[in-house]
């Protein structure tokens, strides 16, 4: 039987954006997370999973489709924010598995716009014990002095980008893929009880 421990949710969010400064009353809000699920004592994708988030003070740009292929007609068939959370936690054991992203934005992004909309945070607490910031993993084990984008990262480590870069399913796919490239270099923090 495989130890829940062993399971790390990768996890990447799409947000509205926009080409320079928001429109007046609108903010960032997610309306993609891309979770894949890692069993690193078995060091492989176990998973991969897909939830549009409904935003509900923005609205997606043109500028936002360009970049991640996502329609505001698309996202208004969503969850909301909530939902995803509840859907995080119940289904994909986010409170208490531990979670990697490429970078500190989908943490603080979660964090935010949990406060914001009165939504329990749903990776447990406190968030730096349960997150791990993949990206700044990466540039210490390859000893770069500037933090690589994941795309560039992918080249540097030799793997294939698979699907469509700023796609949130796709972008925890490939993130996961140089997680376990750095679980295979023995640069991965892992706890105690994963072997």
């Amino acid at each position: 039987m495989r130890a829940e421990s062993s399971l790390l949710n990768v996890i990447d969010v799409e947000a509205t954006c926009w080409d320079g400064q928001p429109p007046p009353g609108s903010v960032s809000e997610i309306i993609e997370i891309g979770l894949t699920v890692v069993d690193l004592s078995a060091r492989r994708r176990v998973s991969r999973h897909r939830v549009l988030v409904r935003p509900v003070r923005s609205a997606v740009s043109g500028f936002c489709t360009d970049l991640t292929g996502l329609t505001q007609s698309e996202v208004e068939r969503g969850v909301t924010f909530a939902e995803a959370c509840r859907i995080l936690v119940e289904e994909h054991g986010a409170g208490e598995r531990r979670w990697a992203s490429w970078g500190e934005y989908d943490r603080r992004q979660f964090a935010r716009q949990s406060q914001a909309d009165g939504v329990a945070y749903p990776f447990g607490y406190p968030t730096e014990r349960t997150h791990t910031n993949a990206k700044a993993v990466f540039t210490t084990a390859y000893g770069l002095r500037r933090k690589p984008g994941m795309s560039q990262a992918l080249q540097i480590a030799g793997l294939p980008l698979e699907g469509r870069h700023h796609r949130g399913e796709d972008d925890a796919w490939n993130i996961a893929a140089l997680v376990l490239d750095l679980l295979d270099r023995g640069a991965w923090p892992v706890t105690a009880d994963v072997v």
